[in-house]
Protein backbone atom coordinates (compact mmCIF):
# COMPACT_ATOMS: atom_id res chain seq x y z
CA UNK A 1 0.00 0.00 0.00
CA UNK A 2 2.08 2.88 -1.86
CA UNK A 3 1.34 6.54 0.01
CA UNK A 4 0.10 8.82 -2.27
CA UNK A 5 1.62 12.76 -2.74
CA UNK A 6 -1.16 14.21 -0.59
CA UNK A 7 -0.44 12.41 2.39
CA UNK A 8 3.29 12.65 2.30
CA UNK A 9 3.32 16.24 1.62
CA UNK A 10 0.97 16.17 5.05
CA UNK A 11 2.79 14.29 6.66
CA UNK A 12 5.97 16.18 6.41
CA UNK A 13 4.59 19.85 6.84
CA UNK A 14 3.58 18.36 10.45
CA UNK A 15 6.89 17.09 10.76
CA UNK A 16 8.34 20.40 10.01
CA UNK A 17 5.72 22.43 12.21
CA UNK A 18 6.81 19.95 15.27
CA UNK A 19 10.18 20.23 14.55
CA UNK A 20 10.23 24.34 14.18
CA UNK A 21 7.62 24.44 17.39
CA UNK A 22 10.36 21.71 19.24
CA UNK A 23 13.53 25.02 18.34
CA UNK A 24 10.85 27.69 19.56
CA UNK A 25 10.19 25.93 22.73
CA UNK A 26 14.35 25.12 23.11
CA UNK A 27 15.43 28.38 21.88
CA UNK A 28 15.02 30.24 25.52
CA UNK A 29 17.06 28.22 27.53
CA UNK A 30 19.57 27.46 24.81
CA UNK A 31 19.89 31.09 24.53
CA UNK A 32 19.91 32.00 28.74
CA UNK A 33 22.61 29.06 28.76
CA UNK A 34 24.77 30.53 25.55
CA UNK A 35 24.88 33.88 27.16
CA UNK A 36 25.81 32.55 30.48
CA UNK A 37 28.47 30.71 29.58
CA UNK A 38 29.75 33.32 27.08
CA UNK A 39 29.53 36.70 28.77
CA UNK A 40 27.03 37.57 25.51
CA UNK A 41 24.13 40.69 26.19
CA UNK A 42 25.94 41.11 29.51
CA UNK A 43 25.16 38.22 31.33
CA UNK A 44 27.86 37.58 34.00
CA UNK A 45 29.59 35.04 35.67
CA UNK A 46 29.28 33.16 38.98
CA UNK A 47 31.60 31.82 41.80
CA UNK A 48 32.04 30.80 45.20
CA UNK A 49 35.34 32.21 45.57
CA UNK A 50 37.26 35.63 44.64
CA UNK A 51 40.00 35.73 42.40
CA UNK A 52 43.27 34.50 42.58
CA UNK A 53 45.19 37.08 40.91
CA UNK A 54 45.24 40.84 41.52
CA UNK A 55 46.75 43.04 38.99
CA UNK A 56 48.33 46.76 39.61
CA UNK A 57 45.10 47.67 36.76
CA UNK A 58 42.08 49.75 37.68
CA UNK A 59 38.45 49.17 36.75
CA UNK A 60 35.78 51.80 37.52
CA UNK A 61 32.34 49.99 38.27
CA UNK A 62 29.52 52.26 38.30
CA UNK A 63 25.70 51.07 39.51
CA UNK A 64 22.45 51.34 38.46
CA UNK A 65 19.41 50.63 39.63
CA UNK A 66 15.59 50.70 37.95
CA UNK A 67 12.17 49.19 38.37
CA UNK A 68 9.17 47.71 36.79
CA UNK A 69 6.68 50.43 36.05
CA UNK A 70 4.25 50.54 38.77
CA UNK A 71 6.33 48.54 41.07
CA UNK A 72 5.99 50.29 44.81
CA UNK A 73 8.97 49.64 46.33
CA UNK A 74 11.86 52.33 46.31
CA UNK A 75 15.05 50.90 44.68
CA UNK A 76 18.50 52.53 44.56
CA UNK A 77 22.25 51.52 44.34
CA UNK A 78 24.05 52.84 47.68
CA UNK A 79 27.19 54.25 45.86
CA UNK A 80 27.21 55.30 42.50
CA UNK A 81 30.42 53.75 40.90
CA UNK A 82 33.92 52.28 43.00
CA UNK A 83 37.31 52.27 41.45
CA UNK A 84 39.14 48.47 42.44
CA UNK A 85 41.95 46.76 41.23
CA UNK A 86 41.14 43.65 38.49
CA UNK A 87 41.14 40.76 40.25
CA UNK A 88 39.98 42.52 44.23
CA UNK A 89 37.16 41.33 45.12
CA UNK A 90 34.37 44.51 45.49
CA UNK A 91 31.31 44.62 47.80
CA UNK A 92 28.70 47.43 47.46
CA UNK A 93 25.08 47.47 48.32
CA UNK A 94 21.88 48.40 47.18
CA UNK A 95 18.96 49.63 49.38
CA UNK A 96 15.48 48.93 48.67
CA UNK A 97 12.17 49.98 50.70
CA UNK A 98 8.58 49.15 50.87
CA UNK A 99 6.51 52.60 51.23
CA UNK A 100 3.55 50.35 51.50
CA UNK A 101 0.97 48.54 53.82
CA UNK A 102 1.47 44.95 52.44
CA UNK A 103 4.53 42.41 52.36
CA UNK A 104 5.74 42.62 48.08
CA UNK A 105 7.88 40.21 46.77
CA UNK A 106 10.23 41.53 44.37
CA UNK A 107 12.49 39.58 42.06
CA UNK A 108 15.63 41.62 40.48
CA UNK A 109 17.29 40.64 36.91
CA UNK A 110 20.50 42.24 36.19
CA UNK A 111 23.09 43.12 33.29
CA UNK A 112 26.37 44.63 32.70
CA UNK A 113 27.58 47.00 30.16
CA UNK A 114 29.42 47.01 28.04
CA UNK A 115 28.36 43.65 26.64
CA UNK A 116 32.27 42.74 26.06
CA UNK A 117 32.71 42.80 30.06
CA UNK A 118 30.00 40.35 30.92
CA UNK A 119 31.58 37.43 30.90
CA UNK A 120 34.62 39.08 33.15
CA UNK A 121 32.17 39.74 35.93
CA UNK A 122 31.66 37.40 38.04
CA UNK A 123 29.86 37.59 41.22
CA UNK A 124 30.29 35.75 44.06
CA UNK A 125 27.38 37.09 46.52
CA UNK A 126 24.03 38.53 45.05
CA UNK A 127 20.89 39.78 46.63
CA UNK A 128 19.55 38.80 43.20
CA UNK A 129 20.32 34.77 43.31
CA UNK A 130 16.70 34.80 45.33
CA UNK A 131 13.24 36.32 45.97
CA UNK A 132 13.59 39.62 47.88
CA UNK A 133 9.81 39.58 50.34
CA UNK A 134 9.90 43.05 52.06
CA UNK A 135 7.40 43.71 54.77
CA UNK A 136 4.97 46.80 55.31
CA UNK A 137 8.30 50.03 56.16
CA UNK A 138 10.84 47.61 55.79
CA UNK A 139 14.28 49.00 54.31
CA UNK A 140 16.87 46.84 53.84
CA UNK A 141 20.46 46.97 52.34
CA UNK A 142 21.23 44.35 49.64
CA UNK A 143 24.88 43.48 49.54
CA UNK A 144 26.59 42.30 45.97
CA UNK A 145 30.03 40.75 46.06
CA UNK A 146 32.36 40.70 42.64
CA UNK A 147 35.39 40.93 41.17
CA UNK A 148 36.33 41.47 37.40
CA UNK A 149 38.30 38.78 36.16
CA UNK A 150 42.64 39.53 35.04
CA UNK A 151 41.66 37.92 32.05
CA UNK A 152 39.73 41.15 31.01
CA UNK A 153 43.06 42.95 30.14
CA UNK A 154 43.89 39.94 27.49
CA UNK A 155 40.77 39.33 25.60
CA UNK A 156 40.73 40.92 22.48
CA UNK A 157 37.44 43.05 22.85
CA UNK A 158 37.63 43.32 26.35
CA UNK A 159 40.96 44.84 26.90
CA UNK A 160 39.43 48.18 25.54
CA UNK A 161 36.90 48.85 29.15
CA UNK A 162 37.56 50.53 31.51
CA UNK A 163 34.18 51.40 33.08
CA UNK A 164 31.50 48.70 33.82
CA UNK A 165 28.12 49.39 34.74
CA UNK A 166 26.19 46.82 36.99
CA UNK A 167 22.14 47.88 36.50
CA UNK A 168 19.44 45.84 38.41
CA UNK A 169 15.69 46.21 37.47
CA UNK A 170 13.46 44.75 40.34
CA UNK A 171 9.76 43.27 39.32
CA UNK A 172 7.14 42.41 41.34
CA UNK A 173 6.63 38.31 41.62
CA UNK A 174 3.63 36.33 43.24
CA UNK A 175 4.53 35.81 46.96
CA UNK A 176 6.62 33.14 47.58
CA UNK A 177 4.64 30.08 49.77
CA UNK A 178 6.91 30.47 52.49
CA UNK A 179 6.03 34.06 53.22
CA UNK A 180 2.52 33.48 52.48
CA UNK A 181 1.77 31.17 54.71
CA UNK A 182 2.92 33.87 57.51
CA UNK A 183 0.24 36.49 56.03
CA UNK A 184 -2.74 36.66 58.20
CA UNK A 185 -5.07 37.67 55.76
CA UNK A 186 -4.01 34.39 54.10
CA UNK A 187 -4.20 32.68 57.41
CA UNK A 188 -8.20 33.92 57.85
CA UNK A 189 -8.71 33.29 54.59
CA UNK A 190 -7.70 29.76 55.53
CA UNK A 191 -9.61 29.15 58.46
CA UNK A 192 -13.16 30.46 56.45
CA UNK A 193 -12.63 27.65 54.57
Amino acid sequence: MAMDAKSKTVIQLVGVVVFMGGLAWASVPLYDWFCRVTGFGGVTSVSDVGSDEILDQTIKVRFDASKEKDFPWDFKPMQREMEIRIGETGLAFYEAYNPTDKPIAGQSSYNVTPFEAGGFFTKIDCFCFEEQVLQPGERVEMPVTFYVDPEIVSDRDAKFVHTITLSYTFYQIDMPQEHAALDPKTKNDNTLN
